[in-house]
């Protein structure tokens, strides 16, 4: 399996969080440079297209590009409080011909002071019209940052999907 991890803005993988994928296939983590590259998602996509990745993996603004580049894709996401609704440096989402990927994942803190999640869940609604398949994930007392443990979990948690859904 390959695994295309896209880190929020200004951040990267930890090596903490990428121990914790590497069991699960190859990992892709490539630097962004959100505020010099406007067409991220289509770099993204483009750099990515010949590995065949099997899923895509992001967190806030990486959350935000993951969720096009899956749909470009047409491959699963795990999502972290993504920047779906607003976000600090624009970007330019390409025209994509299919808008859904076959299951998303998405996880949010409603302690986040970074990506609103009521936002976030509003402009998911907004999508129910191209029949997603969206699996959320609310935690109660998670900010913006995720602990080692919530990811753990929330990885553990698709890829037993993933698996299971095979």
């Amino acid at each position: 399996m390959k695994i295309l991890y896209i880190h929020g803005l200004n951040g990267s993988l930890s090596p903490e969080k990428r121990a914790l994928l590497e069991p699960y296939g190859e990992v892709f983590a490539p630097a962004i440079d959100y505020q010099s590259d406007a067409h991220a998602i289509a770099s993204i996509s483009t750099a990515f297209k010949a590995q065949s990745i099997s899923v895509v993996i992001g967190s806030s603004m990486g959350g935000f590009t993951g969720y096009y580049v899956s749909n470009i894709m047409q491959c699963p996401a795990l999502l972290f409080n993504p920047a779906l609704a607003e976000r600090s440096v624009p970007q330019t989402i390409p025209e994509i011909h299919n808008n859904t990927s076959s299951f998303k994942q998405i996880v949010l803190g409603t302690q986040d002071d970074v990506v609103n999640p009521k936002q976030t869940l509003n402009f998911l609604a907004e999508t129910l019209i191209d029949h997603p398949e969206y699996k959320i994930h609310i935690h109660n007392n998670l900010a913006h940052r995720i602990p080692l443990e919530v990811f753990e979990k929330e990885i553990q948690l698709f890829f037993t999907h993933l698996y299971l859904s095979l």
